[in-house]
Order: structure tokens, then sequence, then C-alpha cells
């Protein structure tokens, strides 16, 4: 049976390429002002990691955005506003996200640092496949080229489901699940986890929770700095992350940890 970490699954914005995961959340509010109902910053960060069109429909028919909606329309919303805000979002999504393809400082010496101890590198996302046949040739250019990529088209759902890192694993050829590791910057990339059976590493400096630029965080004072990494780390030590650290350059280390883990006969948390 293989007791080390043969591969590791990495999320798109926030955790290899957008610092902050701005791309999205400007996205989903031009979308939703320009149906009428503007959301707050919470809102459009909340279901983040998610599919795209399961975000529209989970931010839509949210209490409150639904009453805007029937204020607005003087109707409910329904699934076909869901598929008629949809297919607005994806041409602007993929402007947006094409303008923050740039890789996360470290992102590049981490994938070179999983290369040298010949794990395979997999990737997820809750963009489409559409995004995706613009976004990768624009990260390749910058020198990330993850070996595989699916999106939830692939295979019928979206996080936290753990289809899309089983068809990682089947096109990879790895097994079992315990020896993939999943680096991402929302919940549902820590559920994701936990359903599928990896080990959880979240992200809380580059991703979604703080969700600001490496130029707006670092200029905050530093004790908001150190307060806002620590809502977010205790925020994912409560979903029951395994690691928490706020960078992807800060994961290549804990696969050493990792490996001795499975050597004593540990797993992941979701198995204890």
């Amino acid at each position: 049976m293989t007791l080390h970490v043969q591969g590791v699954i990495l999320d798109w914005a926030g955790t290899t390429v957008d610092y902050g995961c701005i791309a999205p959340t400007q996205a989903f509010m031009r979308l939703f002002a320009k149906f009428g109902v503007p959301i707050t910053l919470d809102e459009a960060r909340g279901p983040m990691g998610m599919a795209k069109r399961d975000h529209i429909a989970l931010v839509l028919n949210s209490p409150r955005v639904a009453a805007l909606w029937q204020a607005a329309h003087t109707r409910p919303p329904t699934d076909d506003d869901v598929s008629a805000m949809y297919a607005d979002f994806i041409p602007a999504q993929t402007a947006a996200l094409l303008e923050r393809a740039e890789p996360i400082p470290g992102v590049l010496d981490a994938i070179a640092a999983f290369r040298a101890m010949g794990l395979k590198i997999g990737s997820n996302t809750g963009y489409t496949h559409s995004m995706m046949e613009q976004l990768i040739p624009e990260a390749a250019m910058r020198g990330y080229s993850p070996d595989v990529v699916v999106v939830p088209e692939s295979v019928g759902a979206g996080r936290p489901a753990p289809f899309m890192a089983f068809e990682i694993a089947r096109r990879l050829g790895i097994y079992p699940m315990w020896s993939f590791v999943k680096v991402g910057d929302t919940p549902v990339d820590v559920e994701e986890a936990k359903t599928a059976g990896m080990w959880a590493v979240a992200l809380t400096r580059t991703g979604n929770e703080i969700g600001l630029s490496e130029a707006d965080f670092d200029a905050l004072p530093p004790d908001e700095r150190s307060a806002r990494l620590t809502a977010a780390a205790d925020k994912f030590k409560r979903l029951g992350a395994d690691y928490v650290v706020e960078s992807l350059a800060d994961v290549p280390p804990l696969i050493s940890v990792m490996n001795e883990r499975l050597a004593r006969g540990e797993m992941p948390s979701v198995f204890r």
C-alpha cells in the first residue's frame, strides 16, 4: 500500500494565480448589479470555489438577494434567471481572469519543489471549459502549467463533491486518495478534500478569505494583517483543514511531514 504523497491538486484563483481572488469577485458584483440586484462583497465571496452557475444560484436565492430580485422584477427569481445571468457572466468573467493570470509570488518555486519530489500536479476549479481554454495558455506563458486540469463540466458536479478530484486521480493514475494533497483558499476546497479523502491544506494570505491584492494586503497595518490572517486560519481549522498556511510557497515543507505521518499509519482528518 502506498504510504507517501504522490500528487497535489491545486485550485486556481487565490491559490496559484489571481492573488486575493479578485477576478471572480468583481465579475459577480458587476453581474448582479447589471440585473438590478446589487450584492455585497461578502455575498459575492461567500460561495467562492463552487462551480460558477451554482455560485450564481446560491447567491441569487439567498433571502436578502431574492427579496431584492422580487422588488426589482416583481416576481421571485427562477432557474431561467440563473441561466440568463450565467450566460452573461461567462464572457465578463473570462475577460477579468485573463487580466489576473500572473502566478502568485512563490507559486513557481513551489511547483518546482513539488516536481523535484516526484509529485504530479493536478488542478481543478469552479471555472468553465471555455474560461480555462483562455486561462491555461496565459498561465503557461507565465511559467505555470499543471499536468491535469479538470472543471465541473468534465464530471457533472463542482465542489464540494469529490468527482473532480477522482477524475484527476484517474488521469494521473494515482491512488489511494490519501496520497493526494488538496490545496485551496476556500471552504469548499477543504470540504472537497474531506469528501474525497485527501489531505486538506488551506491558504489564507493569498486567497478569498482575506480577499486583498498583494499591494493592498501589504499596505495594512501589521496588527490588522495579523488579525485577518488569524481569523482566516481559525475558520479553516474549524472546517477541519489538516494544515493552514499563508500561501502555496509554504506547502512544500509539509509534504515530508505528511509522509512521516502516513508512515506512522496516520491519515487525513476525514479518517479520524
